[in-house]
């Protein structure tokens, strides 16, 4: 009976039941029935277990073998093959090949994934829409996960539309959110949307059936109105997205990301913990793992040595080999750099940053992956602008501002805080898009902790602290500067921290450099008695 209802048990995705079924069934009996061993195989990938999945696909494979004459295979089968379903025993090499290249997918074997796919397309027929369908799939989630974005949006494309002719509405319901992560990757925040909205209008289109998978739609639509800064949006969405069932992984993510816009960052701690433990793996590629995302709450906070552990844990190093799973990782290790600069001054160790950048920059321009282009640009940017040369900085903050204009995006930015701020401030008086600048710069009035309630540096100074910086520009010592302004050393002290703090810098040449680029030190100063 389980034999028989395995291919509309495929096509529900009902792995669970599938076990449920098979558990209780004698091994033997299982063994000398391959149709129903590849089914076995298939509940075990959907449940996590590749290992005995592995082992069912090899006692099917012998009994294919076996088939083929006395010495094609193995003899240590017992007993006779059973098979109850003819035309699923003549397509088993095919749906074998196809679970082979997802063993091969899930356990990161990019060149076996590979393999297998074509294998499986080479042995299924034309007219087989969900088997060729899926191996077109996982040929897409492989190009993916090796970062060739363009060829994996293509390929997985097909692989939808095979496996929505094939009637299974879920899986094709299920990609959607994928296509729209290659997109947001390549850039395209408005293709990505147009394919959120597709997946919707097809759920509709099969409204008497709850699909789970829309829930992960609107998490990644309530995504691109945060990234727009339109939040009344993204928590409706997120709240759409709550009610098609269970939390799920990709809406705790959206929802931190929503709390950390708000300036909510111990929420979204609290949310991306939960994400991380909620997390399965699977088939397709972790490109922003939850980990890295903490670290950058973290950097927010200036909580500096928990995203240095992160960092150490996960053997990050400028020296690393790159590669598109670990870009995000790199992404985020560059900021953690550079904010270790901010505290520790280390020169050597901003080169080597800078350096990495560069590196990541051309990786990434190299896979037409422009959205990654963009953090690097901001990465660099905020590089310059911490050893103070805010010149240096405008550069890769022009051609980050051309790149995300046209995509309408703000949280790039605005979630970078005060350093960031400024820089913008510093475009805009270069005449550097500024009507896109004001919009950016809105943003930062925003409940976000890390901004002040206006980023224009002259307010964020206090009286006394403009006085400190122009004096910074001369060669007085710090005694000659304290008894200068009738104030104990310690005193300046906390005046030097407060100003390199709001300017974004950890010296006092870098102090002095980016008070001249913004016009700080223009101003006249009330003489001191």
């Amino acid at each position: 009976m389980a034999e028989l209802a395995w291919p509309v048990m495929r096509r529900g995705k009902r792995g669970a039941a599938m076990l449920g079924w098979l558990k209780p069934l004698p091994d033997e009996l299982v063994r000398r029935r391959p149709v129903l061993g590849a089914a076995y195989a298939w509940a075990l990938m959907a449940g996590g277990d590749l290992q005995a999945a592995q082992d069912r696909l090899r006692d099917a494979e012998r009994w294919l073998a076996a088939k083929q004459g006395p010495t094609a295979g193995p003899s240590d089968l017992s007993g006779e093959m059973i098979v109850a379903d003819e035309e699923e025993f003549l397509r088993l090499p095919g749906t074998i090949a196809g679970y082979r290249a997802a063993l091969a997918q899930a356990r990161g074997d990019i060149p076996a994934a590979v393999r297998h796919a074509r294998l499986a397309l080479e042995l299924v027929p034309e007219d087989d829409h969900l088997r060729r369908g899926a191996a077109n799939a996982l040929l897409g989630l492989a190009a993916w996960t090796s970062g060739d974005l363009e060829a994996a949006h293509r390929t997985f494309s097909d692989g939808i539309a095979g496996v929505r002719m094939a009637g299974n509405i879920r899986d094709a319901i299920g990609g959607v959110a994928a296509l729209a992560d290659i997109r947001i990757t390549q850039g395209l925040l408005r293709q990505a949307m147009r394919t959120y909205e597709r997946g919707l209008e097809l759920a509709e289109e099969h409204d008497g059936q709850v699909f789970h998978e829309t829930a992960d739609i609107y998490a990644g639509m309530s995504e691109l109105y945060r990234e727009r800064d339109d939040r009344t949006a993204a928590m409706d969405l997120l709240s759409r997205s709550r009610e098609k069932g269970e939390v799920r992984y990709r809406w705790l993510v959206a929802m931190a990301r929503l709390r950390q816009a708000e300036g909510n960052l111990g929420g979204a701690l609290d949310l991306l913990d939960q994400a991380e433990r909620r997390y399965a793996g699977g088939l397709f590629p972790n490109a922003r793992p939850a980990a890295a995302l903490k670290a950058r709450a973290w950097l927010a906070q200036g909580r500096l040595d928990e995203a240095l552990d992160w960092a150490r844990e996960r053997s990050l190093s400028v020296r690393d080999d790159l590669s598109y799973l670990r870009e995000y990782e790199h992404m985020t290790f560059a900021r953690v750099l550079i904010a270790r600069y901010r505290r520790d001054g280390e020169e050597g160790g901003m080169r080597e940053a800078l350096g990495f950048a560069a590196r990541l920059l051309q990786a990434a321009e190299e896979g037409g992956r422009m959205g990654s282009v963009l953090d690097i640009l901001i990465v660099q940017a905020l590089a310059h602008h911490a050893r103070g040369d805010v010149p240096a900085s405008l550069a890769p903050l022009k051609r980050a501002l051309a790149l995300a204009e046209p995509e309408g995006c703000v949280r790039a930015f605005a979630d970078e805080g005060r350093p960031i701020a400024m820089l913008l401030d510093a475009a805009a008086k270069q005449g550097i898009a500024p009507s896109y600048i004001r919009r950016l710069l809105a943003a930062f009035g925003k409940a976000d902790t890390r901004a002040a309630a206006s980023p224009t540096p002259i307010e964020q100074l206090s009286e006394r602290e403009r006085e400190v910086l122009q004096l910074l520009e001369t060669d007085m010592s710090g005694p000659e500067l304290a008894r200068r302004l009738h104030v104990s050393l310690n005193t300046l002290r906390t005046h030097t921290k407060n100003i390199y703090d709001k300017l974004g810098v950890n010296n006092r040449r870098a102090a002095v450099r980016v008070a001249e680029e913004l016009g700080l030190l223009r101003q006249a100063v009330p003489p001191i008695e």
